[in-house]
This record gives structure tokens, C-alpha cells and sequence, in this order.
């Protein structure tokens, strides 16, 4: 995978994508970053990218002509025409689970970060592809969003989890959160690792890890069942352990 990130601050980027799996992925040829600073595709004298928005009213908003030409420069060397161009902005679709595996099998995405009040609207009706928002709130800058969207992408892609099925079980990749972990020691402190994980039945222990993924997203999420199919298998342990709550 080919990803650009389109941004006004392109050192920020340097430390996320250094370290831990976004290096790895990069040093196992899994992915390639580009970062670039779109202000380099200015066409005036003082490479401004801003202007006053037509009408009035407060802030600076960023002039097409930069980015169209940015993205223009960082596509036309591409063969495939299937290039998602992201902006990263508040009004755009939530971001979650499924988008990061929808756009994990892309072969070239290019991100937008805008800064100031916003963009002007031909950018969006006419170069980009997907809107994407990380949450209801504003931050000063498309750059924060992006990191967040790269890092859920690019640990799906393949091998480039040290286990090809860490992120099978990850919570929300099954549609519910994921159930408790535990690792040695089995007593620590008087707090004791469930007898089940202890048991070697991999039968009971797959069970367990079911009917904890569906207690805790009962608990903690229960609006994620709206969109999920249960097999009659979990909807009866759904209705067990809800009684337990009663």
C-alpha cells in the first residue's frame, strides 16, 4: 500500500510513522509513506494556500488550487484509478472498524489535512472520495485524525501483525468488544486468572471468551447489538447473562 498524506506540518508525522508498527510495516515493504507539504504547490509569490472566504465571516479557508494540483502531482504517476482521496473532516463519516478494513484493501490512499476554518467546498464536491471524522469534536488540524485512521489501516494489512490473527479478534472486527486477557502470573496478589483459562480445553476457553465478549459489550456497548447477527448459540447466552443483571 502507497499512502500520501497531504498536510501544512509534515514534521508531525515523522514520529508516529518511526516507531513501533508503522515502522515495522514500512521495513517489511508492506506499505510506503509520503508526506508532503501542499504549500510547496502554491502558484503565488508567498505560497499562501488560505483567503478570506467569499461572503465574510471568520477564519481562513484553504484555496483549491493547491490541493487539486498536489493531488493531481501525487496521482498521475499511479496506474490505477481507484486512488481514495481522504479529507479528514468533522463533518465526514464516523470512522470505525469497518472503514479501516474497507480501506485496508486499497492500494493507494492519499490523505487531505486542512487547517484554518475549512475548505472550499469544490475541494470536497470534486476531488475527494471519502470524508472520514474520528469523533464528534474539533481539533486544530486534519493531521491527529489522519495518524489515528493510518494506524487502525495499516495494522490490517498483511504480515504485518506478528500473529495474521490478532486483528481477527480485535473488539468491533467481530462486532462486539473483546473479551478479557490475562497472561502469568495465575495468582497475583490474591487476584486469580479464571480456572477456565487455566483448563486446556480450547472448547470452554473459545466459549468463555464468547460469552465475555457478549457480556461486556453488553455493558459497555450495547447499542453495537442494533447492527450485529447473533447465532442462536449467543442469543441464548446473551439472555443468560442479561438475567444477571436483572
Amino acid at each position: 500500500m502507497k499512502i500520501d498524506v497531504l498536510t501544512l506540518f509534515p514534521e508531525m508525522f515523522g514520529g508516529v510513522f518511526g516507531h513501533s508498527i508503522l515502522k515495522k510495516a514500512e521495513e517489511k515493504n508492506a506499505v510506503e509513506y509520503n508526506v508532503v507539504n501542499f504549500r510547496d504547490y502554491a502558484d503565488n509569490k508567498h505560497n499562501t494556500v488560505d483567503d478570506y472566504p467569499y461572503g465574510g465571516g471568520a477564519g481562513m479557508v484553504l484555496k483549491p488550487q493547491p490541493i487539486f494540483d498536489a493531488v493531481a502531482s501525487l496521482t498521475e504517476a499511479s496506474s490505477e484509478s481507484g486512488t481514495r482521496i481522504i479529507l479528514m473532516c468533522p463533518q465526514g463519516e464516523r470512522f470505525n472498524q469497518q472503514k479501516a478494513e474497507e480501506l485496508a484493501k486499497e492500494d493507494h490512499l492519499l490523505f487531505v489535512c486542512g487547517h484554518y476554518e475549512g475548505y472550499d467546498e469544490r475541494i470536497r464536491e470534486h476531488l475527494i472520495t471519502d470524508e472520514i471524522s474520528i469523533g464528534d469534536y474539533v481539533l486544530t488540524g486534519g493531521e491527529l485524525g489522519a495518524m489515528v485512521v493510518i494506524d487502525s489501516v495499516v495494522r490490517l494489512l498483511p504480515k504485518v501483525l506478528g500473529n495474521e490473527e490478532s486483528h481477527m479478534k480485535d473488539s468491533f472486527s467481530t462486532g462486539m468488544l473483546e473479551h478479557p486477557h490475562y497472561t502469568r502470573p495465575a495468582d497475583f496478589r490474591g487476584m486469580k486468572v479464571p480456572d477456565v483459562l487455566l483448563s486446556g480445553n480450547h472448547k470452554l476457553i473459545e466459549e468463555w471468551r464468547v460469552k465475555e465478549s457478549l457480556r461486556r459489550t453488553l455493558l459497555r456497548r450495547p447499542d453495537l447489538f442494533e447492527k450485529m447477527v447473533l447465532t442462536p448459540e449467543q442469543t441464548k447466552w446473551l439472555e443468560e447473562i442479561k438475567k444477571d443483571y436483572e
